[in-house]
């Protein structure tokens, strides 16, 4: 196949190498030159516009059988949101319409499910997204899926698209929390009660790859592993496998949590890997962060800071 791959960063540059691999035709799209020197070396041909920027794509090579949009946004803000994202992906659908690929991916993200109660979260539950980011990957992904059918949405009139809501993504040098805990930062909120839902960065290349095989146009899917955990089991499992106290409690501040999105719930896979066929590489959080440990371990950089109670 011929792909491409918008947004060739921590997710997009090793699933351009994994696309090489099994053999296809990788391009990857990204603002700026900087990074040519890494894609050519995992044998992806580089293209250089800003998706932002519609008269930037217009000289760019077509004729594409996969895309992938798992561009992120360069800041924290709405409206660096609301460019990347939803106008962003405005202009690729209206570059890509005269010649439309078998499949586009857009990986948006669980934030999208605004429960706090802990309940199970399936693709088919209310959204409600807490923060405005959130709400306007929403907003994107009614862009790309439309709206009407029977379930409320229905594919692309042109380009037939397929979302991935990904969960908090860790791996190799990425993963906010265990950073936190390395370096005796990290805080219990409350009771520790509230879920966590994560996915490894090998086992979102393997949702996308398997989402462009056999994702249904107009279909969401979530990208999460087997089992969501709360924060206080997540914590506890560190603490066992570095020799550490778990982190000191803090009251929870419901104001503050409002600002930040913090959520809880337990979001489910069953659909992405009944519809999609995918098992896990790394299936829950444990056998992600042990292959993770070993990784720095044996590369000499494990740097676990002591407690200092």
């Amino acid at each position: 196949m011929r792909c491409l791959i918008v947004g060739c960063g921590y997710v997009g540059l090793s699933l351009g190498a994994e696309l090489v691999r099994l053999g296809h035709e990788v391009f990857g799209l990204r603002r700026s030159a900087m990074a040519e020197s890494e894609l050519k070396a995992a044998g992806i041909q580089s293209l250089i516009a800003d998706i932002t920027k519609p008269d930037k794509l217009a000289g760019l090579p077509v004729g594409f059988d996969w895309v992938v949009n798992c561009v992120a946004s360069s800041g924290g803000s709405v409206e660096d949101y609301r460019q990347i994202y939803l106008q962003g992906t405005r202009h690729l659908l209206e570059w890509l319409a005269p010649s439309p690929p078998k499949k586009f991916v857009y990986t948006s993200s669980t934030s999208v499910y605004g429960q706090t109660d802990g309940s199970q979260v399936k693709e088919t539950s209310p959204t409600g997204p807490v923060t405005e980011t959130a709400k306007v990957l929403l907003e994107t992904e009614q862009v790309l899926l439309g709206t009407g059918g029977s379930r409320g949405r229905s594919p692309h009139p042109t380009v037939p698209g397929v979302i991935l809501r990904v969960a908090g993504i860790y791996g190799p040098e990425r993963g906010h929390g265990f950073k936190q805990f390395l370096n005796n930062k990290a805080r219990l909120e409350g009771d520790g009660s509230r879920f966590l839902n994560m996915i490894h960065r090998d086992d979102v290349i393997g949702c996308i790859i398997a989402a462009l095989k056999n994702g249904r146009p107009g279909e969401i899917y979530n990208a999460v592993d087997d089992e969501p955990v709360s924060q206080v089991n997540y914590f506890q499992w560190l603490a066992e496998e570095l020799g550490k106290d778990l982190p000191p409690s803090v009251p929870e501040n419901s104001d503050e949590n409002r600002k930040r999105g913090v959520t809880s719930k337990r979001v489910l896979n069953r659909k992405l890997k009944m519809e999609l066929g995918y098992q896990f590489k790394y299936p829950n959080f444990r056998k992600g962060y042990t292959a993770e440990i070993l990784r720095l371990e044996r590369a000499g950089e494990l740097h676990v800071t002591p407690d200092e109670r």
